[in-house]
């Protein structure tokens, strides 16, 4: 610093910075007790010198040409009223508070005091829906290397935090992870009660995506406890939501809801649209768990309404119009399986009428409508994600498209996007997504095989690749703690074990058995178990009903529960019993002392594709 000419004002020290194009119009003076800049004067106010440097700093370095001025003032007291609008969620206020200060935060620099720690915030506000990641890239990219290891611990942990969700932005979930755990790791040193807790829920985040929901809710219960330890119950409220949906995913449906309804309660009082949001969303999957599909689309569609409140394109809303779109397609399917039973019962009644009837033209353009608004609500989502580079959700959408399209008979269409779901997973090492794609795949190449389409010399190609999709689908599968995606790959890899090529039954039943396990009957059957059922019963056709029937009666049984047994033998016996009772639903009932609902349920998973019977 010797040698450089003081300012007008006492124990000052000014530098001019040349912008391009034009002479020198501003100053940067700074107290030589303060290790910091504190202000931007003039330059007619002070002589000019030629360089300024702060602590280690060497302003000259980086700063030429980019200081205007004028810059918006971070005070303690902003920070304090951005974190308080964060944890008690009051979303329209704290964005309206950060669009009042968006001229001014383009020339921000991290020399101004507190600039680095409003990072962090801005960072939570981003998440909330204030519209400026591009903006919040560039603060972040301006503070150099060497500014880092002379910032005090409190502006550090909030760029760490602020780093840490452009992490999660980019869906690079084991780098977040490590800006998390660190921030996690000294937020008991740092004067902030919410960081603790705000730390422990993006952790928790970081976790669910990459699969690992044991992880995900401790951190999750973590968060909640250190927000409510510190009385902040709307953000404890928040927490809950993503330990619902983790509850959710280990299967226990009414505890989740339980706690989606108790946070809604504390969070309907606040303009939080995007959590509200969620938790609608989270309500819809669990009715398409159930099978409740319709009230699934009304969930979703009350979902999406929540988010277009805050923002008509947040990535929130385009995963719940790729949700929608599925259920959308859960329900088609249902529909082609009556309709083509319907048409397999009038062949086997020697009925030609001709014309269609007026049902069958209703289910037809029922059918038809259904496709059309889930290719629709796929476009339009997969348009989002792609504006926001989300590669999971893309992948999503190209896994949810294909496997509308492999419905439709369209294995070309259906096996592009398999492909492209894989390849966006890949890219990222995201085995959920890897192994959807591979999964989607497999399906595709054993459709091939079935229809004999012949696009290679060897006649096999199509039944060795189904088989090779099948085993990688169960490799990605174990890489994570998802146990319905691990069961519909081993589902999918015993269904290409028991095809003509391989006819492999038994290898094809250890893994059913193996996927049994993982799908646990509880009243809800899905269209997971939709496809277990369907490997069973093909696996009924390639080995004699008698050949079982001595097994269980030896107690060779598995790993198989009594629940799960008794499954198998209703999906014997009724349909047995269907035939001799003039295919009559009714009269199976009542026959067997069992619910028609029951009934119906087993017959159409009996054959479980377009041959299914009619079910009456």
């Amino acid at each position: 610093m010797d040698g450089m000419p003081r300012c007008s004002r006492k124990n000052a020290l000014c530098v001019p910075l040349p912008l391009p194009g034009g002479p020198s119009r501003t100053m940067i003076w700074r107290e030589r007790s303060t290790p910091s800049v504190n202000k931007i004067w003039p330059r007619s106010e002070s002589p000019i010198g030629r360089r300024v440097q702060v602590g280690q700093i060497d302003l000259g370095l980086w700063a030429v040409g980019t200081v205007q001025s004028c810059c918006v003032q971070i005070t303690e007291s902003l920070l304090q009223q951005m974190r308080d609008d964060v944890v008690h969620r009051r979303i329209g206020a704290g964005i309206a508070r950060l669009e009042r200060l968006r001229p001014e935060l383009a020339e921000l620099r991290p020399e101004h005091p507190n600039a680095v720690r409003f990072l962090g915030y801005v960072a939570q506000w981003v998440d909330l829906g204030f519209d400026a990641e591009d903006l919040l890239r560039d603060l972040v990219a301006r503070v150099p290397a060497a500014m880092r290891t002379v910032l005090p611990l409190s502006a550090y942990v909030q760029l760490r935090v602020a780093e840490g969700f452009l992490a999660v932005r980019d869906e690079e979930s084991d780098r977040a992870l490590r800006h998390f755990e660190f921030v996690l790791s000294v937020s008991d040193e740092v004067r902030d009660p919410a960081l603790h807790a705000i730390a422990s829920f993006w952790v928790a985040r970081c976790y669910r995506k990459k699969g690992g929901y044991e992880e995900a809710l401790q951190f999750s219960v973590k968060g909640e406890e250190a927000a409510l330890a510190q009385g902040l119950d709307v953000m404890a409220a928040v927490m809950r939501v993503l330990e619902s949906w983790i509850i959710f995913q280990k299967g226990r449906n009414a505890e989740a809801v339980r706690l989606l309804r108790e946070s809604e309660t504390v969070l309907s009082a606040t303009d939080d649209f995007i959590t509200l949001g969620n938790i609608r969303s989270a309500l819809g999957r669990i009715a398409r768990r159930e099978g409740r599909y319709d009230q699934a689309l009304q969930h979703f569609a009350a979902a999406i309404e929540t988010y277009k409140q805050r923002d008509t394109g947040h990535p929130n809303l385009a995963r719940s119009l790729a949700n929608m779109a599925f259920v959308q397609r859960l329900i088609a399917l249902d529909i082609g399986r009556r309709m083509d039973a319907e048409r397999t019962r009038r062949q086997q009644a020697s009925e030609r009428t001709g014309a269609p009837s007026v049902t069958q033209k209703a289910q037809k353009q029922r059918l038809d409508r259904l496709k059309a608004d889930a290719l629709r609500n796929l476009a339009e989502s997969l348009e989002i994600h792609r504006a926001h580079h989300q590669y999971r959700g893309a992948g999503n959408v190209h896994s949810i498209r294909g496997a509308l399209y492999f419905d439709g008979g369209e294995l070309d269409l259906a096996e592009a996007d398999a492909l492209e779901a894989y390849r966006l997973g890949e890219e990222k090492h995201d085995y959920i997504l890897m192994a959807r794609g591979r999964i989607l795949q497999c399906m595709v190449e054993n459709g091939k095989f079935e229809e004999g389409i012949e696009e290679h010399d060897d006649p096999a190609a199509h039944a060795q690749a189904a088989l090779h999709y099948a085993a990688e689908g169960v490799a990605f599968a174990r890489h994570t703690q998802n146990k319905r995606l691990l069961a519909r790959a081993l589902t999918w890899h015993g269904m290409t074990l028991v095809n003509e090529y391989f006819h492999n039954p038994e290898a094809a039943r250890q893994l059913s058995d193996q996927a049994a396990t993982l799908v646990k009957p509880d009243g809800h059957h899905d269209y997971v178990w939709d496809e277990l059922q369907a490997l069973n019963n093909r696996l009924m056709g390639a080995g004699s009903v008698e050949h079982i029937l001595r097994e269980w009666s030896q107690g060779l049984v598995g790993e198989k529960s009594f629940q799960q047994i008794s499954e198998e033998f209703a999906a014997i016996l009724i349909p047995k019993v269907w035939e001799r009772e003039g295919r009559k639903i009714s009269r199976v009932a009542q026959r067997l002392a069992i619910s028609p609902k029951k009934v119906r349920r087993i017959l159409a998973a009996r054959v479980g594709g377009a041959s299914e019977p009619e079910l009456i």
